[in-house]
């Protein structure tokens, strides 16, 4: 398996991925440099690249209809067109490939736009834009009810006084709330259903025409 990782951040579903198959041949996309060197200490033996997809550098020629399978997780919501994204991003990917895709659902938060959320997403919309960037979709699921839905409440009332808790400008007791409340949910997302008319985490597979 040829697998490549939209938006690959500091590496961390790389490592995972590449302990969980250990015969596929690993690549990511990131724009920032400083995750992409943190990427290659973790698994030097992946192909990362610190590039622009809407500006491509002469080094994504080699990725050029590679991969077979994908992934662009909590990508979309952070680029002002996603259908050209997922557009540029088939030029990475073989015919048939292909994607699994995650974005945010529910009413954004004022911390989401702290962290440079343009937009969330509902089930229709996600699947409308996969169709129009090229890629034919098979599935769409609404996750994370109700525990997800839960824990995004709970950030939507702290609002702008995340940011400064984020950014340690808070006191140590919140600072302690905090881990200890992220220790206890990551608990119960196990326990939050896959598919529901009330999930607020649209998770959608998709294969390129």
């Amino acid at each position: 398996m040829r697998l490549l990782d939209f938006g690959s951040g500091q590496g961390d579903f790389l490592q995972k991925a590449g302990a969980r198959w250990p015969d596929a041949e690993l690549a990511g996309i990131e724009l920032s440099e400083k995750a992409v060197g943190m990427t290659r200490r973790k698994i030097p033996w992946a192909h990362v690249f610190a590039a622009n997809l809407f500006a491509p550098s002469i080094q994504l020629r080699e990725l050029e209809q590679w991969a077979d399978a994908a992934v662009c997780s909590e990508v979309l919501e952070h680029v002002d067109d996603p259908t050209a994204f997922l557009r540029a991003a088939a030029r990475y990917c073989a015919s048939g490939a292909k994607l699994l895709v995650t974005v945010p659902g529910g009413p954004m938060s004022s911390f989401d736009r702290h962290i440079g959320h343009r937009q969330h997403f509902t089930a229709g919309k996600l699947s409308r834009i996969l169709d129009a960037g090229g890629w034919e979709v098979r599935r769409v699921l609404r996750a994370g009810f109700p525990f997800f839905n839960i824990y995004r409440a709970l950030v939507i009332a702290r609002g702008d006084k995340l940011a400064g808790d984020v950014t340690a400008k808070s006191t140590g007791s919140v600072l302690r709330l905090g881990r200890s409340a992220m220790r206890l949910f990551r608990i119960l997302f196990c326990a939050t259903l896959l598919d529901s008319p009330f999930g607020w985490q649209i998770i959608a597979l998709a294969c390129k025409r």
